[in-house]
């Protein structure tokens, strides 16, 4: 009998890490797309940088920065508090990594929303806040409900930032990913094909989800333009 302890590690560290991922990529989003100064490219492209390095390149800087000796793990060490090699750190690279997918696909509907909206809700009064969640969002939410979907799936496969900062320790940091890692490398390849199926159908089943939600809606969005 295989040990589901991968599993359902993985599953609560993309869940947390997508609520962590949603927060995050909501905030910057809208302060980016608010941003008209000459370093908003830059910002975008730092925002982004995750989504095209390497992830032991990620991790290495997860590691330098919340390690031991880094800035965030020596403000920690005064708490008696480490996070590498802990489960909080399968966390931590899961949002780093899948943050991008998040932001681009949050700041892409929230700059395709109609600008009259915008301007006639702080014509009434309405305040920048509340617009934002009474206006803007509403009418990006296609775009948010597949950054979620997108995020989870990234969450879920996510490996080498992982390793790097959480390690391989069983039901603790052993997440699918790495579970089918040392299986083969051990030679357990029937145990590897097993986790390698989960993931397939996991992502899988989430990139249908993002396909129906997306057909759902650009169908409802044509009905009521017509």
């Amino acid at each position: 009998m295989i040990d589901l302890t991968p599993l359902f590690i993985s599953l609560k560290t993309a869940l947390l890490s997508t609520a962590i991922t949603l927060i995050l990529g909501v905030l910057v989003a809208k302060s980016i797309v608010g941003y008209d100064g000459k370093f908003k490219g830059l910002m975008d492209g730092i925002m982004t940088l995750p989504l095209v390095l390497p992830p032991t390149v990620v991790g290495f800087f997860l590691l330098v920065l919340i390690g031991k000796n880094g800035p965030v793990g020596q403000l920690l060490n005064v708490f008696d508090i480490s996070l590498v090699f802990s489960w909080e750190a399968t966390v931590i690279a899961a949002t780093t990594v899948s943050f991008p997918l998040m932001y681009k696909t949050v700041r892409s509907s929230l700059e395709q929303v109609d600008p009259h909206c915008i301007h006639a809700s702080k014509t009434l009064g309405v305040s920048e806040w509340r617009t934002f969640f009474k206006v803007i969002l509403p009418q990006a939410k296609s775009g948010v409900v597949a950054g979620i979907l997108l995020s989870f799936a990234r969450s879920i496969g996510e490996f080498g930032a992982t390793l790097m900062i959480a390690g391989n320790i069983p039901n603790r940091t052993q997440t699918m990913p790495i579970a089918i890692f040392f299986t083969s490398e051990s030679g357990d390849m029937k145990s590897a094909s097993i986790w390698v199926m989960v993931t397939v159908m996991i992502s899988l089943s989430v990139t249908l989800l993002m396909n129906i939600w997306l057909d759902t809606s650009q169908k409802h969005k044509r009905r009521s333009e017509v």
